[in-house]
């Protein structure tokens, strides 16, 4: 296997999970985490190594180290390793040129960057994803020889602000906001989950994967009940699992018939569903508008991105972010790329457009 991002949450399951059951692993990537890269590489011994900081790579311990492009480092991969499976759990919109790279080279494409799909999804085979979110998981599990879906339900914990009083949410720092109360995430996703727009790219991803018209999302606190699929003949059935990424990391890399996981005890398990308030989630207000035009996902993700970093360097507050996206879908929404290069050139414009209105104090 190549995992990109091996240093992250995703990465170090995927670790885990070849510790346990002997997997190979060919070659890993992360961003500047090379103290942590060098303790991996010393255990998993891949024959390359990439590390996207170039000033970090004279510290990264191995004779084969590419940092810059990550497209060449790819087909050297491709050189080395042949056709293998590619665990793809960068962050943010730096995940997309990877994915259509590991697709165009022959990798098995093993996606937990979930901007690929929102940014791109209709520049990518979907059909030959194999989706490592735990709402997607579930919902590929759930659609496996079964009738027709014709809906589609993913859940919410509700994130760090569940409970916070709606006229207080302009208050939340991003101490609070980093609390989440289920998963243990990277700083990104986590500040995404507390403004729902997790939520929103979800929708989308399931979108591109499954093409389903009608998509939804709801509340379930505990993080136990994953996706839901909605069947013509009347029957509705649930993904349930315990909080753990390695369920989900092991059906995309072939361990579907292992044991992962303990089944978990529904005699304790306390579930309920709810609606996602408008008022304390705008940003997921957007959910039926990326439905019917999908090409809205990049324009946003890159509004969002850029708005979540300035929250957490405390230079917006945290109903900002949601302020950021409206302000550049005003200004972007009627653009549609028509080639890939222009979805790069889309996304740099917008965190152009959202840095300067930042930048003026004009959220």
């Amino acid at each position: 296997m190549i995992i990109l991002g091996s240093t992250g949450s995703i990465g170090r399951n995927t670790l885990a999970l070849a510790r346990e059951f002997k997997f190979e692993i060919g070659a890993l990537a992360c961003a500047k985490n090379y103290a942590l890269l060098n303790e991996q590489i010393a255990e998993f011994h891949p024959r390359l190594v990439y590390i996207a900081e170039r000033e970090a790579a004279s510290a990264v311990k191995h004779d084969r180290v590419f940092t810059g492009d990550i497209t060449e480092f790819l087909r050297a991969c491709r050189d080395e390793l042949g056709t293998v499976k590619v665990i793809n759990s960068l962050v943010g919109f730096s995940g997309l040129v990877p994915s259509r790279v590991s697709q165009e080279l022959g990798f098995e494409l093993c996606l937990a960057n979930k901007e690929s799909l929102v940014a791109g999804g209709e520049f990518l085979d979907t059909k030959k994803i194999n989706p490592i979110d735990s709402e997607h998981f579930g919902l590929k599990f759930l659609l496996k020889s079964r009738p027709k879906p014709v809906g589609l339900i993913i859940t919410a914990s509700g994130g760090a602000v569940y409970k916070t009083p709606i006229k207080e949410l302009k208050n939340v720092t991003p101490e609070i906001a980093l609390k989440h109360p289920n998963w243990s995430m990277g700083a990104k996703i986590t500040i995404d989950s507390a403004t729902m727009a997790n939520k929103l790219f979800e929708v989308l991803e399931a979108y591109w994967l499954y093409r389903v018209p009608k998509i939804e999302a709801m509340i379930e606190r505990g993080s136990l009940v994953h996706a839901l699929v909605e069947f013509a003949d009347g029957s509705t059935t649930a993904h349930v699992s315990a909080t753990d990424m390695k369920l989900a990391i092991a059906h995309a890399i072939g361990l579907g018939e292992k044991k992962i996981l303990s089944n978990l005890n529904l005699l304790g398990a306390q579930i309920k569903f709810e609606k996602i308030s408008p008022r304390r989630y705008p940003i997921f207000t957007l959910a039926n508008e990326v439905l019917e035009r999908p090409h809205l996902g990049c324009a946003i993700n890159a509004a969002n991105e850029e708005a979540v970093y300035a929250f957490l360097e405390g230079k917006i507050r945290f109903t900002d972010i949601a302020k950021c996206v409206f302000a550049a879908l005003d200004k972007f929404g009627a653009e549609r790329a028509k080639e890939f290069c222009e979805v790069i050139d889309l996304d740099r414009r917008v965190r152009e457009h959202v840095r300067q209105i930042i930048k003026n104090g004009r959220k």
